[in-house]
């Protein structure tokens, strides 16, 4: 019989510390499609201007073993400084950014409100015929009142992808 490790599939929030260089990102990309593995959210941004180091959150499932290899080849990569799957290592923060557009008169306007109220969603632009809410949370949250503005006239969504940071004194820049 199979080990479970060997067969049970397990989401990864993986935070990698690269130097902040042209090139980095695709090379990050490549390994991952080029192996077949699933990027499920991808966030990018500089984090430390002097030293020149920016931080790469990535989402993705596989087995444990998947994962392995997948933070083993991160790590090999040139200019990785240090990489962290911070599902295994500990209590750590993750959220998402969404800007969601719903369009609708009426009724449906008051629902979407009440509904932004009730889920701490800010209306960040407003017209006769539409609102742009902008909210952050925990990724079910989001799909949540995503789903609930579906039938009220939801339009269109802009996410960021997951940003994640380790709870505690220790961190990735540590």
């Amino acid at each position: 019989m199979p080990d479970p490790s060997e067969t049970t599939l397990r989401n990864a929030t993986i935070a990698v510390l690269v130097e902040n260089e042209a090139g980095i990102l695709a090379r990050v990309v490549g390994l991952f499609s080029g192996r077949g593995y699933n990027i499920e959210s991808l966030t990018v941004a500089s984090v430390d201007a002097d030293r020149r180091l920016s931080r790469i959150t990535i989402v993705t499932s596989g087995t444990d073993m998947v994962i392995e290899q997948i933070k083993a080849q991160l790590d090999r990569l040139v200019p990785v400084h240090k990489v962290s799957d911070l599902t295994l290592e500990g209590p750590h923060i993750a959220r998402e950014m969404a800007l969601i557009k719903v369009v609708g008169r009426g009724e449906h306007r008051m629902e979407a409100l009440r509904l932004a109220d009730a889920f701490r969603a800010r209306v960040v632009d407003a017209t006769t015929e539409s609102f742009v809410f902008e909210m952050t949370g925990a990724g079910e949250k989001l799909d949540a009142f995503i789903g609930l503005m579906q039938p009220i006239g939801l339009a269109e969504v802009s996410r960021t992808g997951v940003v994640a940071i380790a709870r505690g004194p220790g961190g990735l820049q540590s």
